[in-house]
């Protein structure tokens, strides 16, 4: 029988099912908790907005979001995001779905945490970028109720998420600072990291080696 929260089923495909399987196995609980709220909240602003949407794109997408925070999936050579994104589009790959629906969620996880222009994408980039930053920023809080608020929180509480997901992210980060030249992922290694130096884009550009 399919689980519902504050009246959004939860994917139980097999697909699905797997999914959330890797997922429990090389996260932990911080971020289990979280792309499932992520999946939720993206959930609750889809019906919101009266969006169409594919449920179980969506799911896989919150889910393996932020893979490349872990152990198991993080590289030293890109940013998380593209971790997190070429797994999925791996895993979705070996479930037979080699069509656009992989690239919309490879689209979907690369571009959760730059801001505006997922919202003007496909339903699930931008119900992706909804979910985390209701979860992570606050941004639409308001736009969901208080007893759906209370459903999700009860489902996948979250203490001391706001600390916790910082170190969570300084940590996936830490050994590949070049790549969070031009994100707001700079900003985790400027409060977490000593000595960290954030790139320059000005700079860069007057550093070229063109002449003028």
């Amino acid at each position: 029988m399919s689980e519902t929260i504050s009246g959004i089923r939860i994917p139980d495909s097999t697909l699905a099912k797997e999914a959330t399987e890797l997922v429990r196995d090389v996260a932990a609980p911080l971020l289990f908790d979280h792309s499932r709220r992520v999946f939720l909240w993206g959930s609750l602003r889809g019906r919101e907005q009266g969006l169409a949407y594919d449920p179980e794109l969506l799911y896989v997408g919150a889910m393996f979001h932020d893979l490349g925070l872990t152990e198991r999936f993080r590289r030293t050579d890109q940013r998380f995001e593209i971790d997190g994104a070429d797994e999925a589009r791996r895993f979705l790959h070996g479930h037979g779905i080699t069509d656009e629906r992989a690239d919309r969620v490879w689209t979907a996880i690369a571009l959760h945490t730059t801001p505006e222009i997922p919202l003007h994408m496909a339903p699930e980039v931008a119900l992706l970028t909804r979910g985390v930053e209701l979860d992570v920023l606050g941004i639409g809080y308001d736009a969901v109720t208080d007893e759906e608020r209370a459903t999700v929180v009860a489902a996948h509480p979250r203490p001391d998420f706001k600390n916790r997901i910082v170190a969570a992210f300084a940590d996936g980060i830490k050994d590949r600072p070049r790549t969070t030249f031009g994100n707001v992922k700079a900003d985790v290694l400027a409060h977490c990291v000593p000595g960290f130096e954030r790139g320059d884009f000005v700079e860069v550009i007057k550093g070229s080696d063109w002449p003028e």
